[in-house]
């Protein structure tokens, strides 16, 4: 008996030439008649479905769809073919599984056509398929999504608290954040607005900032504010605002770190650092005083005591009995005016008189003048007629940053002319050492054991002023000390300038080292 005979397939109805449009397509195009009979198989869908077309043509489609669809596929086919429509677009019936021949099932889009064509017997009934492969397209959203999840992963680890706002509503909140605010879970933040967990005040410079982020591609700006823990406590932050790239023109991420315990620590070193000048401050005058005593001691009494001595000395030249004896007088005489200049200046090194007497101008001019002789340099020393307008304490310290200037020159800048100049400027006084010595080095002012310039910097911070230190273009050395005064700069008289051998200048009481 012989074994029947394949059954006769109908003429295809398109041409099937390898240049044909039908070859062509890139999608898979697959024909089949009113029996679900495969007549017509294009390149792209033989590629697709892992076979050749030899094999396909004839063959039931349903060898394409996995066993478990194949009932819900025939019902489909059914109300296909009992409705009136004569196409079904792309995705409306969603996505459906397909069957490759090495058995591997993919997710596919089918756009399915009724086909009517005219026949030597008749109208024949096909339905063709248009189908889109989805497997590369489901294995790059499969990455997009691992991808995205790796990130909100390490977004959720990160140490500092981090959200993403799309307006003014939370759509992510890492664990850090929910910690920060006092949230069990970060999902309680997400879908607040964030100006519910923010201060008040802060409302306006963070909407300035979002609004900055999203209008331009201006650089993560920062803020600093305050927000509302779910406790009712507050804690100050530093907001980071930056836009999403590739993202809609209202979604921000905001990176807050907590300062409160660095911004309490800053106020405890500040209150400590003003506590330490008032101090240091009250150790100045302290310091100063006693050298004012003791100087007014050893000028009135030590002094007295020894001028005594010397009369009393010099009542006993005249009666000496013989020239041996007159010569002794006469050299203890000499021993006693070396004691008094001793006296004298070791008085004025703890505190000029003049300074109390005749005032800071006076003071100052003998202090150079002393200072040029002992140098061995030209020191020209530029003073207003008048004293500045400042008080005792300020007095003071301006004599004494002169004469820790000097004193600095004399040991670093091997400088040949100084220039001194003290006038008031501005509702300020300024007071400029300048020399064309070595200059400062950052190495010297920056030395162990180097306070005299920190002397000078914490006297002038002490009366509100500012200590300037730097080196000229020509070379040399500049020092600048600002102090304000409440005297009216308009007043100020004319200027003298007086050299190192200013011989009219009046004498001082006193010799200053």
């Amino acid at each position: 008996m012989s074994e029947p005979s394949a059954p006769t397939l109908p003429a295809s109805p398109f041409d099937q030439a390898p240049g044909s449009i039908f070859h062509a397509a890139r999608e898979a195009i697959v024909t089949v008649d009113d029996q679900q009979r495969i007549i017509m198989i294009n390149p792209a869908a033989q590629r697709m479905f892992g076979c050749t077309a030899a094999d396909a043509l004839g063959s039931s489609l349903s060898r394409f769809i996995p066993a478990r669809h194949r009932a819900a596929h025939a019902v489909h086919v059914r109300d296909f073919e009992a409705s009136e429509r004569s196409e079904v677009p792309m995705g409306e019936r969603g996505t459906i599984t397909g069957l490759r021949a090495n058995g591997e099932e993919f997710q596919a889009e089918a756009f399915i056509s009724r086909v009517e064509l005219a026949g030597a017997d008749g109208t024949r009934h096909y339905v063709t398929a248009l189908l889109r492969d989805l497997s590369h397209e489901q294995g790059l959203k499969a990455q997009l999504d691992a991808m995205k999840a790796r990130m909100l992963s390490v977004f959720d680890l990160a140490p500092v608290a981090i959200w993403i706002t799309d307006g003014e509503q939370i759509v992510f909140a890492n664990r850090a954040c929910a910690a920060l605010f006092g949230s069990a879970d970060s999902g309680a933040l997400v879908g607040r607005s964030i100006y519910a967990l923010l201060r008040p005040e802060s409302h306006r410079a963070v909407r300035q900032k979002v609004a900055q982020a999203l209008a331009s591609d201006a650089p993560v700006s920062t803020v600093t504010e305050r927000i509302a823990r779910m406790d009712g406590s507050v804690r100050e932050v530093v907001i980071a605002v930056a836009g999403l790239p590739d993202h809609s023109d209202t979604a921000v991420q905001m990176v807050i770190t907590d300062i409160t315990e660095r911004a309490r620590e800053g106020q405890l070193l500040e209150r400590s650092r003003r506590e330490l000048r008032r101090l240091s401050a009250s150790l100045v005058n302290a310091r100063e005083a006693e050298r004012r005593r003791i100087a007014r001691e050893l000028h009135d009494e030590l002094g007295q005591w020894l001028t005594a001595l010397k009369m009393e000395l010099s009542t006993l030249l005249p009666i000496a009995a013989h020239d041996e004896l007159a010569q002794r007088v006469g050299s203890m005489v000499s021993i006693v005016d070396e004691m008094v200049s001793s006296v004298r200046r070791i008085a004025s090194d703890l505190r000029p008189l003049m300074l109390d007497e005749l005032g800071l101008n006076a003071a100052v001019e003998w202090l150079v003048r002393e200072s040029s002789r002992r140098m061995g340099i030209e020191i020209v020393l530029r003073l207003e007629d008048a004293d500045p307008p400042v008080s005792e304490a300020a007095t003071i310290a301006l004599y004494r940053m002169v004469q820790e200037a000097l004193t600095n020159i004399a040991r670093h800048a091997r400088a040949s002319e100084v220039r001194v100049e003290l006038r008031r400027q501005s509702g300020e006084v300024l007071l400029t050492v300048q020399d064309n010595g070595v200059g400062f080095s950052e190495k010297e002012i920056s030395r162990e054991g180097a306070h005299g310039l920190m002397g000078i910097r914490e006297r002038a911070h002490m009366l509100g002023g500012q200590l300037q230190v730097g080196n000229m273009a020509g070379g040399g050395g500049r020092l600048e000390v600002r102090l304000p005064i409440e005297a009216d700069p308009s007043d100020a008289a004319a200027s003298r300038e007086v050299g190192p051998a200013d011989d009219d200048a009046p004498a001082p009481a006193a010799t200053e080292p």
